[in-house]
């Protein structure tokens, strides 16, 4: 069965999570799904790609499928893993990317709303970015994604506590770029993605690509890469990433140790 639906017309591709039992959780199925439909919308030269969840959902996505973490010992968003080629498929993708949020936004499906080129949200969105409460170390891209958008202070907020941003502080953050009714969200956001598939589409993937550079400007030593990748290891090696995955799945709050 298909995770995802899509849809193309007038140079506008579409693509619908569509998992409502996981609450559109990124499984490594839906996140192919989502790298194939975007490889397809490249080939068909869409001029803006819109990513959606169902109208009417309380959840857009509730983040990284939980029940396929790798076991301690192995980094659980390495640089080959299904989010990171897709996140990765967005950035490179030679049109813009745009998010409808409608719903709340969970864990690495922040990752993967922030990542999008423009967001656009209703009052029911929220974003809320929670490895902290199941022990998972998140990997150096993700954050930098999320200070690009809001700064290190907001991101180093909703790291630490792992609590939900709601709509209207989302939009003064700088998540959102816009904030509308629900009723006018989809009218709204397929009018922007009309006026940007109007304008040059060569001009615009320049754009976009100069953008992902300069934003992506300021290497890393091998010594700070290092020194990162060993601060990570030491997280998801240990018992409290075990504990976090084992508190999921009977449904009670971690007993975290720092060990």
């Amino acid at each position: 069965m298909s995770l995802i639906i899509t849809t193309h017309s007038n140079n506008i591709g579409t693509i619908i999570l569509n998992h409502v039992e996981t609450h559109n959780s990124l499984s490594n199925q839906l996140l192919n799904e989502l790298i194939e439909a975007l490889e397809f919308f490249e080939k068909r030269k869409a001029r803006a790609v819109i990513i959606r969840a169902e109208a009417g959902v309380k959840v857009w996505s509730s983040g990284f499928d939980i029940t396929e973490l790798p076991v301690p010992g192995r980094d659980p968003l390495s640089y080959n893993d299904p989010l990171e080629h897709a996140l990765r498929a967005i950035q490179l993708f030679p049109a813009p990317v745009i998010a409808m949020i409608e719903g709340s936004v969970w864990g690495g499906a922040c990752d993967l709303s922030f990542i999008c080129d423009i967001a656009i949200g209703c009052p029911t969105a929220a974003f809320a970015i929670t490895p902290a409460k199941i022990g998972v170390p998140y990997n150096s891209t993700g954050i930098l994604h999320f200070i690009n958008v809001v700064g290190p202070r907001i991101t180093r907020e909703m790291f630490f506590t792992a609590k939900p941003i709601g709509a209207v502080r989302a939009l003064e953050v700088g998540i959102l770029n816009h904030l509308v009714p629900t009723e006018e969200l989809e009218a709204f956001v397929y009018a922007m993605a009309e006026q940007i598939s109007e304008n040059s589409p060569l001009a615009i993937a320049v754009i976009k690509e100069q953008l992902r550079l300069l934003g992506n400007s300021h290497p890393l030593s091998p010594e700070t890469f290092e020194r990162i990748q060993g601060l990570r290891r030491k997280a998801y090696d240990s018992t409290d990433y075990l504990e976090g995955k084992q508190a999921f799945f009977e449904k009670r709050k971690p007993v975290f140790k720092g060990e």
